[in-house]
């Protein structure tokens, strides 16, 4: 998942950013299906077909969609440079890790690895919403921090109940339908 990041700030093209989010949220989707087989928390099952469903799927469907619309096929350049970005990047991660290794000794293994990833996927995340300059781009940088929380509240704490987990994906959902449309509304505007 980190390298899905990883690969979203050096890209310029937004099909190729969003397909790199589609994997992402599978691999989420993945994550979570292991430690609902490995763990024995059957509700995980409902989690992970959700995230398939609805971030693998629909959300990157729905941005193509929004993408061919606008004819916007490509990010202008960033405020900092593809270089520069994965040097940031890279230093965030650093820093995600070492914020994981604060962590009390019952969170080691596989937990801290996990947290490690989750926080330099948030930290990427929110370096990405600051210096990109299409909103596209900031929408897959925001859906990116939300991936980054999700593993750590499916991975780390004992799951939430579906009710709280369908309200987030609506949550999600919504967020991307008015982001799209202002989106769309916002890029005649100003192409035009």
């Amino acid at each position: 998942m980190l390298v899905s990041v990883y690969l979203m700030v050096g890209q310029k093209a937004l099909f190729t950013t969003i397909r790199l989010y589609g994997a992402q949220s599978l691999l989420l989707g993945v994550v979570a299906a292991t430690i609902a087989f490995s763990e024995n928390r059957h509700e995980l099952f409902v989690t992970a077909a959700l995230t398939v469903a609805l971030k693998a799927v629909l959300i990157p469907w729905f941005l193509m969609r929004m993408i061919d619309r606008i004819g916007i096929h490509r990010e202008i350049e960033p405020f900092l440079n593809v270089p520069a970005s994965l040097l940031v990047s890279l230093a965030l991660t650093v820093v995600g890790y070492r914020v994981s290794t604060g962590f009390p000794e019952g969170v080691r293994g596989v937990s801290h690895h996990l947290i490690g990833v989750a926080l330099s996927m948030l930290l990427i995340g929110l370096f990405l919403m600051v210096t990109r300059k299409k909103a596209i781009t900031q929408i897959l940088a925001l859906l990116t921090v939300e991936n980054a929380v999700f593993l750590v509240a499916v991975g780390v704490t004992s799951g939430m109940p579906l009710v709280v987990e369908l309200g987030m994906s609506f949550d999600v959902m919504l967020a991307v339908v008015i982001l799209g449309i202002l989106a769309t509304l916002v890029a005649p505007a100003i192409l035009g």
